[in-house]
């Protein structure tokens, strides 16, 4: 049995490719995300690689196997699982369930898993908009109409269907300015001098930088004018 370390490892290299769209995974990202040394990442991927579950190339990067991406896959689908659970049953907030998942998904059984995923007549996305995988490892939902905030037009319509920076503050932030998904707005303001953009949603509105821009993903609509 993978051991925890792994399991994060490995889970954490498939959110990068996904974030990225690229097969192989810089030792930097892996580090940044994990918030470990580099040499630390430098050992842990050796020791993927010997395990064949990823491929190693020094300077070049790492890209998982097909065994290391379906233990990657499982790892996701429990986690985006678990924090679907924790919101919908248990009412915790969208910006509580991330950490809590991190501990439950290693300790439960992938028959609790999928009692779960039954349960909650399997969804699409976790409370984050991020898409759920199916027990065979294929994402469910088409997210492939989506855009980040920050390329939007000032005066479009759109559907704001995730949020992929998950830090418990700005989930925070963004809960007590009026923002939920799912809800349509149109962009008021999007200016790359100011370094923000400002959306309206049913006469509230919210602003976000730039940078955090990038992380909001929506779906444009048809102008309600």
């Amino acid at each position: 049995m993978p051991s925890l370390t792994v399991e994060n490892y490995l889970k954490a290299a498939l959110q990068l490719e996904l974030k990225s769209g690229q097969s192989r995974v810089s030792p930097g990202a892996l580090s940044a995300r994990l918030k470990v040394s580099p040499g630390t990442v430098t050992s842990m991927l050796k020791t993927l690689s010997e395990s064949g579950l990823a491929n190693y190339v020094p300077y070049e990067g790492v890209e998982l196997t097909s065994s290391g991406r379906k233990l990657a896959m499982r790892m996701l689908r429990r986690h985006r699982l678990i924090e679907l659970f924790l919101h919908s049953t248990l009412n915790l907030t969208w910006d509580q369930v991330h950490e809590e998942a991190e501990e439950l998904e290693h300790a439960v059984s992938e028959f609790l898993i999928d009692r779960i995923d039954d349960f909650l007549e399997h969804p699409e996305t976790d409370p984050h908009g991020s898409p759920i995988p199916a027990a065979d490892g294929q994402m469910r939902g088409d997210f492939s109409g989506t855009v980040p905030l920050d390329q939007c037009k000032v005066g479009s319509d759109v559907r704001f269907v995730r949020v992929v920076n998950q830090q418990p503050d700005f989930l925070r932030y963004l809960s007590e300015s009026g923002f939920e998904l799912g809800a349509v707005g149109r962009i008021v303001e999007n200016s790359e001098d100011a370094g923000v953009v400002r959306s309206d949603i049913d006469g509230v509105q919210f602003t976000v930088g730039l940078n955090a821009a990038q992380t909001i993903r929506v779906e444009p609509v048809a102008s309600s004018l």
